[in-house]
């Protein structure tokens, strides 16, 4: 969605005289971006923004399910009702939520949840890392599907020791059954002389059935394990297989960003199915509590992120 199209987005309606919506400060603070006086800094210095305009007025009502906020340029999530959980899943694990079959599925860590969620996309039972479990329909579509461009990242030990010819004819392309392929980058990590295996890392965006290891079997050197440590701009970190925990506001906040743009064309009614329909909760009221925090934990993080990528790269 161009920014055009956002500013054409009807104004708030009101009944009478009486704005209808809630204030901008205390959907900040509902969201977890900061305190309503430190929203109400946040607003003053300019960097909010209500569906692509630089909020003036901290008077400002915007509807959490319709409004599209940003701060700093990324996006936030204003609907307190939509759950966003990232899981290593083991392998072993089937990405369903039941199976036909008997074997183990993801309910053992949705169940974890009130919410009713599924998971976004698919790893293959033989196959461990990163799945993302959700009740947000729309982002689940955009990051599912390939036409989206969102990448994925994997670590590959496969037999053999990977050629710099063979990472080339990776990102060159190679012909499957299927069609055509190509990964967006393909390196060698390491290789190990005494197991005759390599550790491969691979990053495409399609979301073929077990690409991966077609590809690596196509070029001569089948996988023996397979883990995916990123979707888009989230990375598994030092999260243990088995274990799953909510996103951040900020790994949050640059899913949504990247969804944003495209987040129109993800809206067919047929298009993923989500496991029930997910009914937003009503405005709260709009007393005047403050939320009894004063930092800007929305910067803090941020800082966090940035100090830690600035000691990766120092290494």
């Amino acid at each position: 969605m161009s920014t055009h199209d956002r500013d054409e987005r009807p104004p708030i309606p009101t009944w009478g005289d009486e704005p209808t919506g809630i204030r901008i400060q205390k959907v900040m603070a509902s969201a977890g971006v900061a305190s309503r006086r430190v929203a109400e800094n946040m607003i003053a210095q300019g960097r909010v923004s209500v569906n692509g305009t630089v909020v003036v007025s901290p008077g400002m009502r915007v509807d959490p399910e319709v409004d599209q906020v940003t701060v700093d340029g990324v996006a936030v999530q204003t609907d307190t009702s939509k759950v966003y959980v990232m899981l290593n899943k083991p392998v072993g694990i089937v990405s369903s939520l039941s199976d036909d079959r008997g074997r183990p599925d993801l309910t053992q860590f949705t169940n974890q949840f009130d919410e009713r969620l599924f998971n976004v996309g698919r790893l293959d039972a033989e196959t461990s890392g990163l799945l993302i479990l959700t009740n947000d329909g729309d982002l689940a579509h955009v990051l599912a599907h390939p036409k989206f461009g969102v990448t994925k990242t994997y670590i590959a030990k496969v037999t053999g020791k990977v050629s710099p010819q063979t990472l080339s004819k990776l990102t060159k392309g190679i012909e499957l059954d299927d069609g055509f392929i190509q990964a967006d980058r393909a390196r060698l990590l390491t290789y190990s002389q005494s197991e005759g295996t390599s550790l491969v890392e691979l990053t495409l965006h399609s979301g073929r059935n077990r690409i991966v290891r077609r590809m690596m079997a196509e070029v001569g050197h089948p996988v023996i394990e397979l883990v995916r440590r990123q979707f888009g701009p989230l990375n598994l970190g030092t999260l243990q297989v088995g274990q799953l925990r909510r996103l951040t506001k900020v790994e949050l906040g640059q899913l949504l960003t990247l969804s944003r743009p495209v987040e129109e064309a993800a809206r067919p009614e047929d298009s993923v199915p989500t496991d029930g329909d997910f009914d937003a909760d009503e405005f709260d009221d709009d007393d005047d509590d403050d939320d009894g925090f004063e930092a800007d934990p929305w910067q803090d993080e941020q800082d966090a992120k940035a100090a830690e990528a600035a000691q990766r790269r120092g290494k």
